[in-house]
């Protein structure tokens, strides 16, 4: 298998081909009915209690299975196929332990909103509740981290089943669903009928929203003299980022883009001001703290964003769009509730919205604080390679058009900062959980997704190490992954942390026995580069662009690096640490 999968059938044509009643086991149920959901690929590993399902790929030529090297590299992977396709992640492992291995995959895709689903193995039905060999209660522990379990007592269930769970996770707000299959029911066989439609009592996303509250909405934005938009993810997971688009242009309404929304809003637009938060730009925060209309669309008032919540946009009359209605007024008083889907909600708002003509004097001192205030750090020979030069140098070879995932640190901040995103799906990041491990085998999954695209990996010396063995099925698969390692040998951002909150009392951060990248990834039979300096930076860098197949590019950079700017835990977004260059 290659990053290039199979041509596969169409669904209409599996459909016909297996019209016909017949009596088949459940394992062969369940692969029958994920490729009548339109499935690629299924990212696992498999264990006893899926062997019959295992046993039930053998041969089975239209069912494309990618074996990764843990269970959490095989859940990260389905993710990062799922938000980099739109489509439905799926990923199968064992019982027990290879089901407990997912739950941080799943906690992950719970907290950034990403439709999985994950398939688990468990004991046979007469042994649950036994503490037989392997069993785990993986429904029970993945309760809070789910859309919705199954645990599945007969095969016959199964065509609904996952019917069910696919609409579940990808509608409403997305997220993962579990289907756990006892090892006895993946081999009782029973007559195949393939589910044909799906009605869950009790759940019914709205989708349109009030129209009473749009028109209010218009109202506010006719009104304000200092009005900011603040994008998410929700507007790249509705396929809403041409509305959004519109919808600034139509209202000339300044946007700023969360960690999650980036790639929403053209980064080059005039409009764009930038990430907003922790480690946002001067001119989103600032924006924020003296607008007086506030419009987030699609995203959540997460800490990271809001800073301390008392002091978070004070003098702004808040709207709020999103599809969940748990998260309208739950971390930030809402003036102005919209729920729905929010390509429909802007859609709805476009024809009727207008330009925002009090606003003249904002937005002229919005592009002011853009020329005053970017992104900057201070470059010198002294120093080596700096970080964020290096990310500079992906960006400018690439001119923004890779897919870029990331792990979680230092160099996932200034991926964000210094990578200039223009196209939705094209940042593949974990926001809410903030896993380590989860870039490089999420950068696998986008690859299976789009086998024609350049996928660049970028990773810390820490986290490149949680799921390094993953380097195997990029070389057995030929899977073009460009992994780059910022290796400062430290845990950086807790390196930072404890230098200017915890003064300077460094505490087991040390990574500098941490393997040899080039050498790791040549035992895997992947080609590995290594750079400390700007020349063989680029070097190096062209070298791995130029070559087919996986490349691995280790850029030793500067320990003492900080990402800048920063705003320290309970200070408000406008109380933002410079750095070194102011």
């Amino acid at each position: 298998m290659s990053a290039q999968m199979p041509a596969m059938r169409s669904t209409e044509q599996l459909r016909e081909k297996w019209m016909k009643p017949e009596v088949i086991t459940g394992s062969e149920i369940l692969l029958r009915s994920l490729l009548l959901e339109g499935v690629e690929c299924v990212f696992g590993y498999p264990g006893g209690a899926v062997l019959y399902i295992y046993d039930a790929m053998y041969g089975f030529d239209d069912f494309h299975h990618l074996l990764t090297r843990h269970e959490q590299g095989a859940i990260h992977a389905a993710d990062g196929y799922a938000r980099a396709s739109g489509k439905v992640g799926v990923c199968i492992a064992t019982s027990g332990p290879g089901a407990t291995n997912t739950v941080t995959g799943i906690a992950t895709a719970y907290m950034d909103s990403v439709p999985l689903v994950v398939i688990t193995g468990n004991v046979a039905t007469s042994l649950i509740g036994t503490d037989a060999f392997q069993e785990a209660d993986i429904t029970g522990i993945t309760m809070p981290i789910t859309k919705h379990s199954y645990l599945v007592r007969d095969a016959a269930d199964l065509p609904r089943v996952i019917h069910e769970a696919f609409h579940i996770a990808n509608s409403g707000r997305k997220g993962p669903v579990l289907i756990d299959i006892p090892k006895d029911v993946s081999a009782q066989k029973v007559t195949f009928e393939p589910a044909q439609s799906v009605d869950l009592r009790g759940y019914h996303p709205t989708v349109v929203p009030n129209r009473l509250q749009l028109d209010k909405l218009v109202a506010a934005v006719s009104k304000a003299e200092r009005p900011v938009i603040l994008a998410g993810g929700g507007v790249i997971y509705s396929g809403g980022h041409e509305s959004l688009y519109e919808f600034v242009n139509r209202s000339g309404i300044p946007v700023t883009t969360t960690l999650l929304g980036l790639g929403s809003f053209p980064s080059g637009h005039d409009l764009w001001m930038g990430m907003p938060g922790m480690h946002g730009t001067y001119t989103a925060n600032q924006a924020i703290q003296q607008a007086d209309l506030l419009i987030c669309i699609g995203a959540r008032f997460d800490d990271r964003v809001t800073g301390r919540l008392d002091g978070f946009a004070p003098y702004a009359k808040i709207v709020h769009i999103d599809i969940d209605p748990a998260e309208i007024g739950k971390n930030v008083k809402t003036d102005i509730p919209i729920v729905g889907d929010v390509k429909t909600v802007l859609d709805m708002l476009n024809p009727v919205v207008g330009y925002s003509s009090k606003a003249d004097a904002w937005r002229a001192q919005i592009i002011s604080w853009k020329q005053e205030k970017p992104y900057k750090y201070i470059d010198s020979e002294e120093d080596g390679l700096k970080p964020q030069w290096v990310i500079e140098l992906l960006n400018d070879t690439t001119q923004g058009e890779a897919i870029v995932t990331t792990d979680v640190g230092q160099h996932q901040m200034w991926t964000a900062q210094y990578y200039k995103f223009n196209h939705p799906r094209s940042f593949i990041t974990s926001g809410g959980l903030g896993t380590m491990g989860f870039g490089f085998p999420a950068a696998i999954g986008a690859q299976m997704a789009h086998p024609d695209r350049l996928v660049i990996s970028i990773n810390g010396d820490g986290g490149m190490q949680m799921c390094a063995q993953e380097l195997a099925i990029c070389a057995i698969n030929k899977i073009p992954v460009k992994i780059v390692v910022i290796n400062n040998q430290v845990l950086g951002m807790v390196r930072q942390w404890q230098e200017l909150i915890y003064d300077n009392r460094y505490s087991h951060i040390d990574l500098a026995g941490s393997p040899d990248f080039v050498k790791l990834a040549e035992a895997y039979g992947v080609k590995g580069l290594r750079a400390s300096s700007k020349e063989e930076a680029e070097q190096a860098w062209q070298e791995a662009l130029d070559t087919d197949g996986p490349v691995l590019v280790e850029f030793v950079v500067r320990k003492e690096e900080n990402v800048y700017p920063m705003v320290p835990q309970g200070s408000t977004i406008d109380q933002m640490l410079m750095g070194d260059c102011e």
